[in-house]
C-alpha cells in the first residue's frame, strides 16, 4: 500500500506552469500578476454533511473544486491556483484515482493549477483553498446594493436540492428531471465567466450555496437595506409539477421551497441598477445563460428578505436556507 507522499506523487502531482514553485516543497511560490489583487477562499466538504458517502468519486472531485471556484466567481475574480487537503479513513486507490480525475478535469476547464495540499487519515473530509485575481477596486462584494437596484439570479436554482431529495427518496421526480437535478447537485458549473462579465455592472453579488433567500439576505444585511422577491419572476420550475389533470400541487410547493431555500446551486445572485438591464441581457445572450430579474432591493431593516405573490401579497416561508449549526435558517 503506497504511503502519503507516494499517493500525492501518483495522483495529485501535476505540472503547474503558472507557479514559480509547485508541490514538493514546504510551500508553493506564486507570482500574482502585477497590479492585481488576490481573492482567496476556503471551503470544506464533509461526508454526510456536504455530500452523500456513496457519491460518485469523479463527480465529487469536480464538485469539491467547483464550489470554491464559485466563490471566486461571486467576487468577479479570475481563478488561478488551488490547494487541496483531504482526510480519508483508508487508502482506496480506485476511489482516489476517480476523485483526482474529476478534480483535475474541473481544474483544466477553468484554468487553475493545483499548487499544494496535504493528506491524512480520518473521516472523509475535503478542504480546498482557491486563489484568484481581480483588478483593484473591481471585486464584486456583498455591500454595494442600494434601494432600487434590481435583483438577479443565474440559471435555475432549486435543481440541486430537488436532486438530493430524489436520491434520498424524499420525493420521486418525473422524467427527465432526475437526470437534470442530480447532475445539478453532483456537477455544478461555477459561473466564472458571468462573474468576470459583471465587473463594473453589478453592485453586489454572492453565490447561492445555502439557499437563495438566505444568501440574498447576506447581501441585504451587508448593504444595510432589505430585499423584495416576486414569486412570479422566479426561474420557471412549474413544468416539473405537470398541468391539467396531471398537476401535482404538492410537488410544486416542494419545488418552490427547494428553489428559495434548498441551496447547493452555486448560481450567482447579484444586484444592479435598472440602467444596466440591457447590458445584463447582452451578457445572458453572449454566455447562453439565463439571467432572471426576481425583484428589487428596498429601504427597510438590514437583511430582511420578503417574498410576494402575483397579487403583491406577502408570502411566508418556514425556512430561508441551510445553517450548519442551526440546520434550517
Amino acid at each position: 500500500m503506497p504511503g502519503e507522499f507516494a499517493l500525492i506523487d501518483k495522483y495529485f502531482a501535476r505540472p503547474t506552469p503558472s507557479a514559480v514553485l509547485g508541490p514538493g516543497d514546504d510551500c508553493a511560490l506564486l507570482q500574482p500578476t502585477p497590479g492585481k489583487q488576490l481573492a482567496v477562499t476556503t471551503d470544506m466538504l464533509v461526508a454526510g454533511t456536504h455530500f452523500l458517502p456513496d457519491t460518485n468519486p469523479k463527480n465529487l472531485g469536480w464538485k469539491a473544486l467547483a464550489v470554491n471556484l464559485s466563490d471566486l466567481a461571486a467576487m468577479g475574480a479570475q481563478p488561478r491556483w488551488v490547494t487541496l487537503a483531504g482526510a480519508m479513513p483508508s487508502v482506496d486507490e480506485a476511489w482516489i484515482a476517480q476523485f483526482a480525475e474529476g478534480f483535475f478535469a474541473c481544474a483544466a476547464e477553468y484554468g487553475v493549477d493545483v499548487v499544494g495540499g496535504d493528506t491524512t487519515k480520518g473521516p472523509l473530509n475535503l478542504c480546498i483553498t482557491a486563489m484568484g485575481e481581480v483588478e483593484p477596486g473591481q471585486a464584486l462584494r456583498r455591500d454595494g446594493a442600494k434601494p432600487g437596484d434590481q435583483i438577479w439570479v443565474s440559471g435555475r436554482p432549486g435543481l440541486a436540492s430537488l436532486g438530493l431529495a430524489h436520491l434520498q427518496g424524499r420525493i420521486k421526480l418525473p422524467e427527465p428531471w432526475p437526470r437534470l437535478c442530480v447532475a445539478a447537485l453532483e456537477k455544478p458549473r461555477p459561473r466564472v465567466a458571468l462573474g468576470l462579465a459583471l465587473n463594473g455592472i453589478a453592485s453586489a453579488a454572492i453565490d447561492v450555496s445555502d439557499g437563495l433567500l438566505a444568501d440574498l439576505g447576506h447581501i441585504a444585511e451587508r448593504s444595510a437595506c432589505a430585499a423584495a422577491v416576486k414569486l412570479v419572476q422566479l426561474p420557471h420550475l412549474k413544468e416539473l409539477a405537470g398541468s391539467g389533470e396531471t398537476y401535482n400541487a404538492e410537488l410544486r410547493r416542494f419545488a418552490l421551497d427547494c428553489q428559495l431555500a434548498g441551496g447547493d446551486d452555486y448560481e450567482l445572485c447579484f444586484t444592479a441598477p435598472g440602467t444596466q438591464s440591457l447590458a445584463i441581457a447582452q451578457i445572458a445572450a453572449r454566455l447562453e445563460l439565463p439571467l432572471w430579474n426576481i425583484g428589487e432591493m428596498v429601504a427597510g431593516p438590514a437583511g430582511e428578505v420578503s417574498v410576494f405573490d402575483p397579487d403583491g401579497k406577502p408570502v411566508e416561508f418556514a425556512r430561508k436556507g441551510y445553517d450548519h449549526f442551526g440546520n434550517q435558517a
